[in-house]
Formats: structure tokens, sequence, C-alpha cells
């Protein structure tokens, strides 16, 4: 199955859930991907996305409150979608999300 789609997403942060929508737009290759991360505090693209079967790599650059790379990892088990992002200093955070549809 692919890890393309629109997933419904909650990490859990120091500040509380944080709510989002994340988006997997795989690449010709089916080893990279683009998309983005859509939540209260704005938009980040992702960056350097890869795919590895059925684990996900990415990086996004953080601007609100404070800037900061969070780099991310996911795996995706059907419509569930469950990692981490790590957040530098304040370390791991747990990404879980349901795909639309």
């Amino acid at each position: 199955m692919s890890v393309a789609g629109t997933y419904d997403t909650v990490v859990k942060s120091p500040m509380g859930d944080q709510k989002g929508t994340f988006t997997v737009v795989p690449g010709d290759d089916g080893n990279t991907f683009t998309g983005s991360m859509a939540g209260g505090m704005g938009s980040m693209d992702v960056k350097d996305g890869k795919i590895n079967g059925d684990e996900l790599t990415w990086a996004m650059d953080m601007t609100v409150p404070m800037p900061m790379t969070l780099n991310c990892k996911a795996t995706v088990n059907g419509d569930q979608l469950t990692g981490t992002v790590n957040a530098g200093a304040f370390g791991d955070m747990a990404l879980t999300g349901e795909r639309q549809g």
C-alpha cells in the first residue's frame, strides 16, 4: 500500500497536543517525498523526505514558537501513521495520525 495521502495528525508536545494535517506526495522514483505539515502554528514544508518501504523520514523547519529544525520519522501501517518528531534539546515527541478518506 502506498504511503501517499493526507493524514490527520497529533504531536504530543510539551505545549500540549498539536493537531495538524500531514500531506505525503511521493516522488516519481518512489524513494522520496514532498509535502507539508499544517496546524495551529502555521505550515511547514517537508525537507529531504525519504521513503523506505513503509517508513518515512523527513525534516521540517519550525519558526513558531522558536526557530528549530524538527527531525521526523514515522511508519505507515494501513491507514495509521506512528512515529516521532525530534525537537533537539526537547527530545522526541510522539506522532500519530490517520489517513483521511
